[in-house]
């Protein structure tokens, strides 16, 4: 049997843009792409904490060391500059492995810099 697992998380992120007209997705400073563990066009999860909307888009790469977490198109809707989200992927697991996972956990600064 396949589940479902917490591959990763961008846990308290500041949104630092949100470009309405925009092909859809987020864009997240590479460091913190790398340091999560994620990919470009990755399905991500998308938690905003100062409003409760909960969506799911892809991510784009933006520039490193920028702090750059900007939601595009539709997206950008759901959130205002300011926000505090969490940034969470997913992945498929054996049953069996999913007690040895271990996703990877990721607590930026309050200018999404890495600590």
């Amino acid at each position: 049997m396949q589940i479902e697992v917490l591959k990763s998380k961008i846990h308290r992120c500041k949104v630092t843009q949100a470009e309405l007209h925009y092909v859809g997705s987020i864009t997240i400073d590479e460091d913190l792409m790398d340091a999560a563990n994620m990919v470009e066009n990755e399905k991500v999860t998308i938690v905003n904490i100062n409003n409760g909307e909960r969506f799911e888009t892809y991510v784009i790469k933006g520039e490193r060391a920028t702090g750059t977490v900007c939601l595009n198109g539709p997206a950008a809707r759901k959130v205002q500059v300011g926000d505090i989200v969490i940034v969470i992927s997913y992945c498929t697991v054996n049953f069996e492995n999913a007690r040895s996972h271990k996703p990877t956990l990721v607590f930026p600064d309050q200018h999404n810099r890495l600590v």
